[in-house]
């Protein structure tokens, strides 16, 4: 009933820029924070970044200044614009929703399947 579908991984320089996209399919939730992970390979997963359906945000202290998180509420899709990339932002970067059932009030947490970014210096 909820799926997040992520998009514009890659493989990019050091400086380069990247732009993922998540998008939600859902029907009889409402979709309220809606979050960018990362995991890199002997790493725990790490929150890159978080946009209320309000618009407030809110970023790990490692990619301030370089990614800004935005969404569209009427596409129910989140983006993460990733400028000057690092190679230590080489990772599988995760989108996240927290919604709530229209039907019982239930509030939910999904995970998307992860897109690959790889930064080379």
């Amino acid at each position: 009933q909820v799926q997040l579908v992520e998009s514009g991984g890659g493989l990019v320089q050091a400086g380069e820029s990247l732009r993922l996209s998540c998008a939600a399919s859902l029907r009889m939730f409402s979709i309220y924070d809606m979050d960018w992970y990362r995991q890199a390979p002997g790493k725990q997963r790490e929150l890159v970044a978080s946009i209320s359906s309000g618009g407030s945000t809110n970023y790990g202290d490692s990619v301030k200044g370089r990614f800004t998180i935005s969404r569209d509420n009427a596409k129910n899709t989140v983006y993460l614009q990733m400028n000057s990339l690092k190679p230590e932002d080489t990772a599988t970067y995760y989108c996240h929703a927290d919604v709530q059932s229209v039907v019982n009030s239930r509030w939910s947490s999904y995970w998307g399947q992860g897109t690959q970014v790889t930064v080379s210096s």
